[in-house]
């Protein structure tokens, strides 16, 4: 008869127990949207570089070929995912062409690649948006197996994030939309709060929620203006859920239960963009947005589900045309016209005012600022009231201003410019929450003190 026996590969345990550790860690990358879980641009990462080498950190991969645009990356599902304006048929090699605007290609594609650097699909999803500033813009928004998208042109849809099939789509022309802003085209990513999806067409209703999973409309707030570029946030204060955002004339803040309009303050009026997303802690909201114009800061007060808000502080110390802006400990630090800054939230003091990388985009990781500058230059610094320090670059190419802004989630760095995905290993030596194992793992490590692990033979025999 047939006996099975057992005997033990200790470099079978090393490759199974890494594999299922990255596959894991893959699937739970925290990092759904635009600006990160919690939309404030900072990462939930540990344990990464605190400087980097002379020529920056190790590039792991790129993929070019997504698309020319400025839409940022999401995580969800083990996998990576973005947008791109293409030609139809999805060819593979581009044109070449005077400048990116001029390059042929007017449908909106969204791509999926995994954790280390392969396209798995794109899709051909609808019309890209060709006006002023050719290319994509918003973020997919990563939910339950679902991606969800506003495209240049105020259409929502909802994707399936394994295929890129569409589920359902509504328009923002059913709300009569006003998007204002010298015609950049709409540039919101969609914000989930439970089984809401919500958006700001700013036409017959400021700002509207669907059903995530039918498209259906669950509220809508009152009209009160045009809408703008910047993407809303939600806030839990005082127990009242709340949604916030831009406006063409300043901020609006809504219930996010019923759509209820809370309070508005109008900062704005008549400015040419209204871009950046903004920003809260501790019941300070601030709002800094460019042309000139400086930020403001509101100090909320709450009285059942009720909420005002007083303005607390105005600057012209950050004026931020695209970039944002970050609050830890306190402190907010963003993009001032061609410098970067650092202002006390509740006063609104200045700290500091530095060059370091340029007029770019910001996020926050682990202590540190990454700052990415509108060539593709990017930058690690300090992040403290008591001075900004450079502690590294790295350079990426492509053609155009680079407007997606940087993203460090997994012990990785992305940069996005123009068709291209840039991914770097910022892991320190602990590497908690990286990726994937070291290329020479340490036989110490306790992963590799189980010295077997069966393997399947057969034998025949007496029993």
């Amino acid at each position: 008869m047939k006996r099975v026996r057992y005997s033990f590969s200790p470099a079978i345990l090393a490759f199974t127990v890494f594999a299922s550790i990255c596959t894991a860690r893959a699937a739970d990358v925290q990092w759904p949207g635009w600006r990160g879980p919690n939309r404030d641009g900072k990462s939930p990462d540990k344990g990464l570089l605190k400087s980097w080498p002379t020529d920056g950190p190790k590039q792991l991969w790129k993929v070019t070929g997504i698309g020319q645009g400025f839409s940022n990356v999401s995580f969800g599902g083990g996998l990576i995912y973005t947008t791109g304006r293409k030609e139809a048929g999805n060819p593979t090699q581009v044109p070449a062409a005077k400048h990116i605007y001029a390059r042929p290609g007017d449908r909106k594609y969204l791509t999926a690649i995994d954790m280390q650097g392969k396209v798995k699909w794109s899709k051909d999803i609808t019309a890209a948006y060709m006006g002023f500033y050719k290319g994509t813009r918003a973020t997919p928004t990563y939910d339950n197996g679902n991606l969800y998208l506003l495209t240049g042109t105020g259409e929502i849809g909802c994707y399936d994030a394994t295929n890129g099939d569409a589920k359902w789509k509504r328009d923002f022309k059913e709300f009569k939309a006003v998007v204002l802003g010298h015609g950049f085209g709409v540039s919101e990513s969609v914000l989930i709060v439970g089984d809401l999806a919500i958006v700001t067409p700013g036409g017959d209703c400021f700002m509207v929620a669907l059903n995530k999973n039918t498209g259906e409309t669950v509220w809508q707030s009152d009209p009160y203006a045009g809408a703008q570029h910047s993407s809303a946030i939600h806030v839990v204060y005082q127990d009242v859920p709340m949604i916030i955002n831009g406006s063409h004339k300043g901020l609006v803040c809504v219930h996010a239960k019923t759509g209820k309009i809370l309070w508005t303050q109008e900062f704005a009026v008549k400015n040419t963009a209204n871009v950046p997303t903004p920003a809260f802690e501790n019941g300070y909201l601030f709002w800094a947005v460019g042309y000139g114009k400086g930020g403001i800061c509101m100090k909320l007060s709450v009285s059942g589900q009720e909420v005002t808000a007083t303005e607390a502080w105005r600057t012209e110390d950050m004026d931020c045309h695209h970039g944002g802006y970050v609050i830890v400990d306190g402190y907010i630090y963003g993009n001032h016209e061609n410098k970067w800054a650092c202002l006390e939230l509740k006063t609104g003091a200045k700290k500091w005012v530095e060059k370091a990388v340029g007029k770019g985009s910001l996020c926050w990781a682990d202590g540190m600022l990454y700052l990415y500058n509108e060539d593709g230059q990017a930058g690690l610094a300090t992040c403290t009231p008591d001075g900004l320090e450079m502690k590294g670059t790295v350079k990426v190419t492509g053609e155009g201003p680079s407007w997606a802004h940087p993203v460090v989630v997994g012990g990785r760095l992305y940069l996005r410019y123009d068709d291209t995905l840039y991914c770097f290993d910022v892991s320190g030596d602990a590497r908690p929450g990286a990726m994937m194992p070291r290329s020479n793992p340490d036989p110490q490590h306790e992963l590799f003190r189980i010295s077997h692990v069966p393997v399947k033979t057969e034998q025949t025999g007496p029993n």
